[in-house]
């Protein structure tokens, strides 16, 4: 048992969690042991979640010593531990000549955090970084070792892959993969508004991966990032002026007050894809370091009208806003995925540290979206009531169904899944 000497908080610090006990596993049978001895607990990832998703007031369980990295060639997929880091399967894979389809903003994030929170990434034609996830692994409440796969397991598998810690401690996931590619990344700066009314399809279409980032002030996009694939059939030409904007003459931060140090290679310098599709770079700190973050996903139909319904609160928004960000990311199958069945335009808030403010705006904000059905990112702040939320996810009653067959007692849950998820 390892205890920490002072409060264990997530990584931006605005989340003291309830505990400091802390345990640490390295192999199944250590997990297997010590869920068989304990009445409660959580795992505890690279804590990159904004809310109390992996809060406990009782004990924690670290994986981090769980490194291991599986390549199977002939399979074209990649296991790996619970402890391993995108920033690690990256680099790991790109050596070997292999890479993922997509990657999130940053690579800090564990691979099994990110997954189980429908965490995403970007692209018209991209799933989240969940969907390519063909095996997974894990030890139930009971401390039984259960595997289910794509192929295997259909709607069971469907359900487990964003399991909200729910369902059990996952051990390991296997990854489907495919040969290793270079990406460009060029920013423009100054998108009007206008633009992006007319034209959102043709921009979002630019790359493979394409992001705008605004305050909602001035009627425009402060920057737009396009990140293409080398060697596409059709690749993006980095015109000097794209929709009005004009090409970026230095290395930007999304964040224009902020130093581009901490940020991925841009002005068209070709790269390994690990080293490209984040926006940040390993061994730096991510974003803005101390900051909210909320996000909303809906349809991709209603993109446009969900943008100008933001914009129109841009004088609330702006005293609290460090940058928002919006993507778009392909539709998937899992259930509990804030893009299940439908291509998703993603709506990113990065807040100053200042929860009281930020309490205050969000509910306007999802007031606003509410026509458009907005999911809220799992790991991120929102105010939804857990009425609302529930009735966003068809698959809920099936997912409780299942969380129940894994943790009868409800051994993994915590006040936020209670709150949100197995309310009557």
């Amino acid at each position: 048992m390892l205890e920490s000497k002072q409060n264990l908080t997530n990584w931006a610090g605005n989340i003291f969690y309830g505990t400091s006990r802390l345990r640490e596993a390295a192999s199944v049978e250590q997990i297997q042991s010590i869920l068989r001895s304990e009445s409660r607990l959580k795992v505890l990832g690279t804590r990159h979640s904004f809310n109390s998703i992996a809060d406990t007031g009782d004990t924690f369980l670290s994986l981090k010593p769980m490194q291991k990295i599986e390549l199977d060639v002939d399979a074209r997929s990649v296991t790996a531990e619970a402890g391993v880091t995108y920033g690690q399967l990256g680099a790991y894979l790109d050596n070997e000549g292999f890479a993922l389809h997509n990657l999130a903003s940053l690579p800090h994030i564990s691979v099994v955090g990110a997954c189980s929170t429908a965490t995403h990434g970007s692209g018209e034609r991209n799933g989240n970084l969940a969907s390519a996830i063909s095996v997974l692994e894990m030890v139930t409440a009971a401390g039984d070792l259960v595997k289910l796969s794509r192929k295997s397991d259909g709607e069971v598998f469907q359900g487990a892959v964003v399991g909200l810690g729910a369902l059990g401690v996952i051990t390991r996931v296997t990854l489907d993969i495919q040969p290793t590619y270079m990406v460009r990344q060029y920013v423009y700066e100054d998108l009007p508004l206008s633009q992006v009314e007319t034209h959102f399809d043709e921009i979002q279409a630019s790359g493979y991966s394409v992001s705008l980032f605004t305050d909602w002030q001035k009627q425009r996009i402060n920057q737009v990032w396009i990140k293409s694939r080398v060697g596409d059939a059709q690749p993006f030409g980095a015109p000097q002026e794209f929709f009005g904007a004009k090409l970026a003459t230095r290395n930007l931060h999304p964040i224009g007050e902020l130093s581009a140090e901490n940020c991925t290679e841009q002005m068209g310098v070709s790269g390994p894809w690990c080293d490209r599709l984040s926006h940040f770079r390993m061994g730096f700190t991510p974003s803005a370091g101390k900051e909210l973050q909320s996000e909303y996903l809906l349809p991709r139909r209603h993109a446009v009208e969900a943008i100008l319904a933001v914009e129109r609160l841009r004088d609330r928004v702006a005293p609290h806003l460090l940058i928002s960000e919006i993507r778009t990311i392909a539709a998937d199958e899992l259930w509990m995925s804030t893009c299940y069945r439908q291509p998703s335009v993603a709506l990113h808030f990065t807040w100053k540290p200042d929860w009281p403010a930020v309490r205050r705006v969000l509910p306007l904000i999802e007031r606003e979206l509410s026509p458009f059905q907005p999911r809220p990112h799992w790991g991120k702040l929102f105010t939804m009531p857990p009425s609302e939320l529930r009735s966003k996810y068809e698959k809920l009653d099936d997912f409780v169904k299942l969380a129940l067959r894994y943790d009868p007692k409800g051994k993994l849950r915590n006040a936020f899944l209670n709150a949100n998820i197995f309310t009557s």
